[in-house]
């Protein structure tokens, strides 16, 4: 592992790099819980999941994870969390009760904001009214379902295990449980998809008036079903024609874009999200999740935990896989990479703020990037053009040492 200094230079790669300086305000506070047992694992999904058993070992994960954050407890003390992020997985497989104990526990060690934002990962075929009502009840206050698709033969090619109507009617159950904030997650792309047939899926979604919708482009990921056998996908003349009918879609409907794939009902963006895309600070707990963490004298710390549950659960073994101090050289392409998906951008103050590193530092890599047309000449703003936004890749490599 890398470590900094925040008095001196660095010699990295064989040039002097800018100094850090120490970080007199350090980022918002979050959480993400990882809860990696799924009913099935999709064909598409790259996320770290594993078919579940008949019974889950609910209290032994839950002991583990408060272990695991026990031992994060030292690089976070005297700071409140922000927002709590339950991913998996499946998360809404675990019972209230467990989920309701580990709540209790990391309040215990971590204080809460008053205003925090809670979410919980559910997918349409894990429905339960009186379950729903019992996580509203312990706090959870936002709700993200895995819909994907209304159509019954999109399901059965992307593998789901619940139907359109299973899908319509967890948006309904969700709102009868208290949950007037929720996500709702829908690809298009996907195989054989028509125009006609993605802009029916978004309109559903829309009637169901979710705070909160997800849109995005199914992609091929290495070490998945589809990777290996992939299945028919629409024409690049479709998948435009897609993009630009559903933006336009969601904006008639008030749903503003603010992120690459994420859609919201004025002041209803994912704050855990966001936090995540300005820089901000995570702890991760939970079988291979990760987290990103900021100390005053200008270390910025990447962890990842182990990531097999037999592993994570294995008392001889560390939590812990790894952990890497981020480099300066590599702090702007760290940053940006994050930054730049929001379609606003960041305040260009941010990024000294939360690096550590004078914005001048930038420039050169700046300047061609506005050169070229993809980040736009705005002194108090990082952010990328919408040319920028469709060639996003390509805007980031500017910014690599």
């Amino acid at each position: 592992m890398t470590d900094s200094s925040s008095a001196s230079s660095l010699i990295i790669g064989g040039a002097a790099s800018s100094p850090r300086a120490p970080l007199t305000t350090l980022p918002p506070l979050a959480l993400y819980i990882h809860i990696p047992w799924c009913v099935r694992k999709c064909p598409y999904c790259d996320f770290n999941s594993h078919t579940a058993s008949p019974v889950l070992p609910e209290q032994e994960y839950v002991d583990a994870m408060l272990a695991d954050l026990d031992q994060d407890l030292h690089a976070v003390y005297g700071r409140e969390l922000s927002s709590i992020f339950f991913g998996g997985g499946t998360p809404s497989l675990f019972s209230a009760e467990a989920l309701g104990r580990l709540l209790e526990g990391v309040k215990q060690r971590i204080p809460f904001a008053d205003d925090i934002e809670i979410t919980l990962e559910a997918n349409p075929g894990t429905f339960e009214q009186e379950k729903f009502v019992a996580y509203r009840k312990l706090g959870i206050n936002r709700l993200s379902i895995g819909i994907q698709s209304f159509q019954q033969e999109k399901l059965k090619a992307l593998g789901r295990i619940h139907n359109g109507d299973e899908a319509v009617r967890a948006a309904g159950m969700a709102r009868q449980a208290g949950f007037d904030n929720f996500n709702l997650d829908l690809m298009h792309g996907l195989p054989d998809q028509s125009l006609d047939d993605a802009l029916s899926d978004l309109r559903q979604a829309i009637d169901l008036k979710p705070t909160h919708i997800s849109w995005y482009q199914l992609t091929l990921e290495p070490n998945t079903v589809f990777w290996n056998q992939p299945p028919v996908l629409p024409e690049d003349d479709t998948l435009w024609d897609i993009q630009e009918a559903g933006q336009a879609l969601l904006a008639e409907h008030g749903y503003a874009q603010y992120e690459v794939s994420a859609y919201a009902q004025p002041g209803r963006p994912a704050r855990h999200n966001l936090n995540y895309w300005s820089f901000g600070d995570f702890i991760g707990i939970g079988a291979g999740a990760h987290g990103k963490l900021s100390h005053p004298d200008g270390r910025i710390v990447r962890t990842w935990k182990t990531r097999l549950p037999k592993d994570y659960l294995n008392p001889a073994k560390s939590f812990q896989a790894g952990e890497k101090a981020l480099t300066n050289d590599e702090m702007p392409f760290e940053f940006l990479m994050n930054a730049l998906r929001l379609t606003a951008g960041v305040e260009s103050r941010l990024y000294p703020e939360r690096t550590g590193l004078p914005l001048e530092s930038l420039d050169e890599h700046r300047r061609e990037a506005e050169q070229s047309g993809l980040l736009q000449v705005e002194p108090s703003r990082l952010a990328a053009t919408e040319r920028g936004q469709l060639f996003l890749n390509d805007l980031l490599q500017k910014f690599l040492s």
